[in-house]
């Protein structure tokens, strides 16, 4: 499926569900949860501008234009975002919630770089280094990142095998998407916006995560109405590549639940 150069993959049976992915990275990635969902649900794997097979997209990663140009793209569903995709499908649940029925964020928050009021960020000297970096040697600068959401994991090897095999799988990301989806990281901030967040949503964090805080997912949880917050105890950034088995049945539960809940607290092991 190509809408305006935005390739999505449509894939499975059942209710949709939309997926969106991290920076530097592509739809493919989902492989393994994928595996996992394709008989409950069809799936609507999005490649985000710049990235994958949506390379030649002129669509903007600023999380309010993205947000709208998949909105115009996907059926009305439940979305799930991945750390830079997470930002975009809460901006598409904050925008349209008529459309974004449910939203899980995964090893994601509405702000990333730390603050006084934010001490759960990462420092604002990671994004500077990267910024730096990409200007030199991209290739360099993604391996390093890839390092850091692997880091942590207790199958830290097999995640970093996994992430290095797919970052140029669907070719070489644009640079300068690269470089925005850095700023977009780094500058955006929906926290304020939580309150009035008016569909479910599930916070599915990593405890080994080292490059979003579980604390500020804890917390996001906690500023959201009808909101429940999932930590996968040896899980690092990217949980969907590891534990495949344990996010999908988060996913399956949280989407098959009607009922309204407070926010609690769940660890799987």
């Amino acid at each position: 499926m190509l809408v305006d150069a935005l390739h999505i993959e449509v894939t499975g049976k059942g209710p949709p569900l939309v997926l969106l992915h991290g920076w530097a990275m592509h739809g493919g990635i989902f492989a393994p949860l994928v595996a996992q969902l394709t008989t409950q649900r069809t799936l609507y794997v999005v490649d985000l501008p710049g990235h994958g097979h949506s390379r030649s997209s002129a669509v903007s990663l600023a999380p309010e234009n993205c947000a709208r140009a998949i909105l115009g793209a996907v059926p009305a569903a439940p979305w799930c975002g991945w750390s830079l995709g997470g930002l975009i499908a809460l901006q598409a649940a904050l925008l349209a919630p008529q459309q974004v029925s449910k939203l899980a964020m995964l090893c994601a928050t509405p702000k990333f770089v730390l603050a006084e009021d934010w001490p759960q960020g990462m420092s604002r000297d990671v994004f500077t280094g990267f910024e730096a970096g990409l200007r030199s040697d991209w290739r360099a600068t993604i391996d390093r990142f890839i390092a850091l959401e692997a880091f942590g994991s207790d199958q830290m090897r097999e995640e970093l095998k996994l992430l290095r095999d797919a970052v140029l799988e669907r070719g070489e990301p644009s640079t300068r998407v690269l470089q925005e989806g850095l700023q977009v990281l780094e500058s955006s901030d929906l926290r304020e916006h939580l309150p009035a967040l008016q569909v479910p949503s599930v916070w599915i964090a990593g405890r080994r995560d080292r490059l979003v805080n579980p604390q500020a997912m804890q917390a996001s949880a906690q500023l959201s109405p009808n909101a429940r917050y999932v930590q996968i105890e040896h899980a690092g950034h990217a949980p969907f590549l590891t534990h495949a088995q344990a996010v999908a049945e988060v996913l399956v539960g949280f989407l098959q639940k009607n009922e309204e809940s407070l926010v609690y607290e769940c660890n799987i092991v």
